[in-house]
This record gives structure tokens, C-alpha cells and sequence, in this order.
């Protein structure tokens, strides 16, 4: 008896030390990426551009939900206006070539919800520019897969090869981020590519739809204040210049709803 507790003992120990070491493979690297909370990136980003005079803050669109590039058409639609046919069209056939190539489920879209919105890191209100703070989920294979059908000619407030190269730089260490988790219209194993699609959404819809090209800058250190200072003279002089005011009736009032990103 005594013996058989001993044992007993012995394996509750190591079971206690094995489930507190850290686990190999994504897990552990997911810990070393993503010291820091997104949304804590984005706190100090605005933070940084606010000591410069640059109000920023959290949005959401009525064009931006779960439902994709569906909704997007349905709101362009009842808009009524003519001048977002051509960009419009344009970006719902690029997108819907991106949502095939990762292997989206269309059907799901229009069974989404309409009121489910997709918020924006942040939008600077004079100009209606929207920024996106990437940390490092957002340089995947997937995200490169999408980046790979941008045409030369599409308009992005961010270099376009800059942010492929990244993708490449940081795949063997982000592909496994979020590998196990479910992901609507991507099934099993779809966050990546779920991501990678609302990226690409967020690119083509918002210049589409009357708002300057989307700009990115890249936080993969998870420093908010240091990625504005790194951009600080491109920000100040596109947001200080007051490029266009934004589209009226366009973003919604009120603190952004919490959705996947």
C-alpha cells in the first residue's frame, strides 16, 4: 500500500510539472509573438498620434460586417449612388476571388448577420482615413495568398510589396497561430484564412467606398507608440493635409462592437 501511494504520488508530481512547462510548437510561439494585447497596441498608437495633435479613434460601417463582401454589395446597393458602381464592382469581384481562393464558404455569408459589424483599429474623422495596426497574425501564408490577387493598380495607403515580404518573413512562425480554432465560413482550422479575408475586405471596401486608401503600418514588436514613430512624418503629412472629408451618413456613432478578427 504504501508503496502504490509512493507511486501514485510520483506520477500526480509529474503530471503537475508537465502541464506547467510550456507546451512545444504554436502554442509557445503564439507566447512569444503576442506579448502584447491588440488592442493595447492600438491604445498607445493613438496615444502616440494624439501628443501630435491627431485625433484616432475605434469605428465601425454599416459596409463592414460579417457578412463580407455580401453585405458590402447589399449597402453599396441601397445607397443609390451612382459614383460607387465602378469601385464598388471592382472590389466585389477581387474579393470574391480572395474568398475563393481561401476556400470560403459563400453560402454562409448570406446567412450571416447584417448587424454583426467588423470594427476598424482606427479612423483619423477630419479626412475619414482608416489605419489598421498589424501585429503578427496579420503576416501569414494566408494573408500573402490574398495579397498575391492585388492588381498593381489598386489603391492602398500602404506598400503593397512591403507587406508581402513581411508575410514571408514571419509565416513559419504565425501559420500555426490559431490552428485549431473554427472559424465562420472557413470551417476547422479557418482563423488564418478568416483573417487573411477581413484584411482584404477592410482594404478594398473602405476606398471603394468613398473613404482614402486604407493605410497599414506593421507593429510586429507589439509596440503601439514606437510603430507611430517609426511612421510619424508619412502620418503627419497625409492626415495633417485633410485629403477628403468623410462620406456623410458613412460611419456609425458609438464605441465599435466587439467582433473576430
Amino acid at each position: 500500500m504504501g508503496v502504490a501511494l509512493a507511486i501514485s504520488a510520483l506520477r500526480a508530481r509529474s503530471a503537475t510539472s508537465s502541464f506547467n512547462q510550456s507546451p512545444p510548437g504554436p502554442r509557445a510561439t503564439a507566447a512569444r509573438i503576442s506579448p502584447v494585447a491588440p488592442d493595447d497596441v492600438h491604445a498607445a498608437f493613438a496615444q502616440a498620434a494624439a501628443e501630435d495633435g491627431l485625433q484616432l479613434t475605434g469605428q465601425s460601417f454599416d459596409w463592414l460586417c460579417e457578412q463580407g463582401h455580401v453585405g458590402l454589395e447589399r449597402v453599396a446597393k441601397a445607397r443609390c449612388d451612382p459614383t460607387l458602381i465602378r469601385p464598388v464592382t471592382a472590389a466585389l469581384e477581387l474579393l470574391g476571388a480572395i474568398f475563393a481562393r481561401l476556400k470560403g464558404d459563400v453560402s454562409v455569408l448570406y446567412a450571416s448577420r447584417a448587424n454583426l459589424l467588423l470594427p476598424v483599429d482606427l479612423m483619423h474623422p477630419p479626412t475619414g482615413t482608416v489605419i489598421e495596426v498589424d501585429g503578427p497574425p496579420h503576416f501569414t501564408s494566408s494573408r500573402l495568398c490574398a495579397l498575391e490577387l492585388y492588381p498593381v493598380d489598386v489603391a492602398l495607403g500602404f506598400d503593397l510589396d512591403e507587406h508581402k515580404e513581411l508575410c514571408r518573413a514571419w509565416c513559419a512562425r504565425t501559420d500555426g497561430l490559431g490552428r485549431s480554432l473554427a472559424a465562420k465560413g472557413f470551417g476547422f482550422g479557418g482563423g488564418q484564412r478568416e483573417r487573411a479575408y477581413h484584411d482584404a475586405l477592410r482594404d478594398l471596401a473602405t476606398p471603394a467606398m468613398g473613404h482614402p486608401p486604407l493605410v497599414r503600418i506593421a507593429a510586429v514588436d507589439g509596440d503601439g507608440a514606437g510603430a507611430y514613430g517609426r511612421n510619424r512624418a508619412r502620418l503627419l503629412e497625409l492626415l495633417g493635409s485633410g485629403l477628403v472629408a468623410p462620406p456623410e451618413a458613412d460611419a456609425l456613432s458609438g464605441p465599435s462592437p466587439p467582433a473576430p478578427r
